[in-house]
């Protein structure tokens, strides 16, 4: 049901570090068809999202589990594999997300992913081609 998750290496030869956003991780955590390529992208990288990320995916696997009851408890169990990501949660600043969310038009939730890749200046890896084109 999901992709390989030991996506981050550890230690002082980590690798640079890779914002991702929900639609990327719930295609590897669900096992969605473009789990392969996001795999690829944040093979041997550090990984960081804002905090919210949990709420986001826990929301996918709502709507999964809604559309698909059969499969609530594979779904569940694919969430609960997240921690296996070594994923770095970020806070970020409220009040310049919303100002950088205003000015690019995005939602509040997808400018904290683009303002935390503009202020580490890490690749955003999104499936969300809005948000895609914005972090370009």
């Amino acid at each position: 049901m999901s992709a390989d998750l030991r996506l981050a290496e550890t230690g002082p030869r980590a690798a640079e570090l890779k914002l991702v956003d929900a639609s990327a991780l719930a295609a590897l955590l669900f096992g969605e068809p473009e789990a392969g390529r996001v795999a690829n992208r944040l093979q041997g990288h550090v990984l960081a999202a804002p905090h919210l990320i949990a709420v986001e995916l826990a929301s996918v696997c709502r709507k999964k589990a809604l559309a698909r009851p059969e499969q609530s408890a594979l779904l569940l169990e694919a969430l609960q594999r997240l921690p296996a990501l070594g994923l770095r949660l970020v806070a970020v600043d409220a009040a310049a997300v919303a100002e950088l969310a205003v000015r690019t038009g995005l939602t509040a939730y997808d400018a904290a992913y683009l303002w935390l890749s503009r202020l580490f200046g890490a690749e955003l890896v999104t499936l969300d081609d809005r948000l895609a084109r914005a972090a370009r």
